[in-house]
């Protein structure tokens, strides 16, 4: 019989962690994280791993993906279908409801859409090959494997590269895939009004660093995770870099990291429409119902 598959997903700051956690309570769930940040120890505050929220009603409820590799490691859409895989039928085999929750628009559409991975090796003869050609000639090549949506993979030469010699890789060797268990998806998306998404980003903001969030950045540099890896990973870990390293003053770094998650949370915005234009169906919960409401309305969607 085929397993459901229930997602929650939506922009940061909606919510989605404490309404999956209810959820999986009642279904007899287990979680599965579709974060690409979540997946590092010690990247906590900034991540938004928000642990507490998996202990509800005197339970915990089990999660996976999350705290898997060391911050610095080199984590991928490949190694995460992967590893979604084998927690999607761990938990399966134990007769428990898996819930995928997280805002990686990627990751998510990795899982749904069945994404043809490989894992392609470091090829030193293609770099050496590709040294001839400029980041415009590199793109424009990319631009013909792939729709270039994602477009980290352009912001820098490294990462260019490597996204084309996985590409070269997945020409070469078709049958080098791994293969998503046979699932129905329920997608569920919980969004507000603008204007309370943006209250919503500033409260937290205000929390996290209350909490924090600064002395985990630092401890991240001084345990060794190297100063670019942290700028790539983008928004507070960027931000709270450069302000640590003395490029900016904290009110600049609050500043522009306050509008960067604005911003990125318009793009994940604009990837879950365009999941939708392309067939997937998203059932969109209004955020600013109660609790309770959005609980028992996709609840019955699971019926």
């Amino acid at each position: 019989m085929t397993t459901k598959l229930l997602t929650i997903t939506g922009p940061t700051a909606c919510g989605k962690t404490s309404l999956a956690a209810e959820l999986a309570f009642q279904l007899g769930g287990e979680i599965i994280s579709a974060d690409s940040r979540q997946v590092f120890r010690g990247m906590d505050i900034g991540t938004g791993k928000d642990l507490a929220d998996y202990h509800i009603h005197g339970t915990d409820i089990p999660y996976h993906l999350i705290d898997i590799h060391d911050a610095g490691y080199e984590y991928n859409v490949y190694q995460f279908q992967n590893d979604f895989i084998r927690a999607f039928n761990n938990i399966v085999s134990r007769g428990c409801q898996p819930i995928l929750c997280g805002g990686t628009g990627m990751y998510i559409e990795a899982v749904v859409k069945g994404y043809q991975l490989a894992d392609a090796p470091i090829d030193p003869e293609f770099r050496k090959r590709m040294e001839a050609f400029t980041d415009e000639e590199l793109t424009q090549r990319l631009a013909g494997y792939i729709k270039l949506h994602n477009h980290t993979d352009t912001e820098d030469r490294d990462r260019l590269l490597r996204a084309l010699e996985i590409q070269e890789y997945h020409i070469q060797h078709p049958d080098e895939y791994p293969h998503m268990p046979d699932m129905e998806h329920i997608i569920v998306g919980v969004t507000y009004p603008r204007e309370i998404v943006i209250e919503r980003i500033g409260i937290r903001l205000r929390q996290r660093l209350d909490e924090g969030m600064i002395d985990e950045v630092r401890s991240l540099l001084d345990s060794g995770v190297p100063e670019e890896r942290l700028l790539r990973y983008g928004l507070e870990y960027r931000h709270i870099t450069r302000y640590i390293k003395g490029l900016c003053t904290y009110e600049e770094m609050y500043e522009n990291l306050y509008t960067d998650i604005r911003r990125f949370s318009k793009r994940q915005m604009t990837w879950f429409r365009r999941m939708e234009r392309q067939g997937i169906p998203i059932h969109w919960l209004d955020g600013t119902q109660s609790f309770e409401t959005k609980i028992q309305e996709v609840l019955s969607l699971m019926q």
